[in-house]
């Protein structure tokens, strides 16, 4: 009887296909992209600048534990808290700023215990190592968000615009010098001192 021949699959095709399937999903697959948070360095400092002296009234420290509860001067706040807290010390002008002036511009209580003047106010966050990232960034917003209504009060006050829609302008108009010096006067009456305290280590 004689030897049936068994039948080949032909694979001389096959490596041809498995690539052009890959550079299909190369080409169709989109790739997440992961989003910081934004923040402009500080301008470096020569070796012998002297520090500057800062009262301690002019600073609000914001402390964020490992178990995510907040501190802000020593006192238990919650998220939803943070933005408020941030507005009333940033807005309190209860003296002179840098240049000398009183803020007239201001709203707050002109407390003796709070910030003289929004020039001078400094927003320091400090956080231990094990603190969550998400913790971190809703306190952050919401110290972005006291930074930003107030700018949005005084550009309404200034130029009966939104704070949002003067920066889009500004944006698309780049060239356009008016805009561009009042953004600059918004941002000068508040403007954005963040501190990030190098996190703690926690044993």
């Amino acid at each position: 009887m004689a030897k049936r021949d068994i039948p080949e699959i032909n694979a001389g095709s096959m490596a041809d296909i498995a690539f052009l399937l890959l550079i299909f999903f190369l080409v169709t697959t989109t790739m997440d992209i992961d989003a910081g948070i934004p923040r402009k360095l500080p301008p470096k400092v020569k070796k012998d600048q002297p520090k500057p002296i800062i009262k301690e009234r002019n600073v609000l420290v914001v402390n964020i534990n490992q178990n995510g509860e907040i501190l802000v001067n020593n006192e238990y706040k919650t998220v939803d808290q943070i933005k408020d807290v941030a507005k009333d010390f940033l807005d309190n002008g209860a003296g002179k700023g840098k240049d000398g002036n009183t803020c007239d511009y201001c709203e707050g209580k002109k407390l003796e215990t709070s910030s003289v003047h929004p020039n001078k106010a400094i927003v320091s966050i400090q956080s231990s190592r094990k603190t969550k990232h998400g913790i971190f960034v809703q306190v952050t917003n919401e110290l972005v968000r006291a930074y930003n209504e107030l700018r949005d009060r005084e550009t309404q006050k200034l130029y009966h615009e939104s704070y949002e829609t003067l920066l889009e302008r500004a944006k698309k108009n780049p060239k356009n010098e008016t805009l561009k010096n009042k953004v600059k006067i918004v941002k000068e009456r508040f403007p954005m001192i963040l501190s990030e305290a190098e996190p703690i280590k926690v044993e």
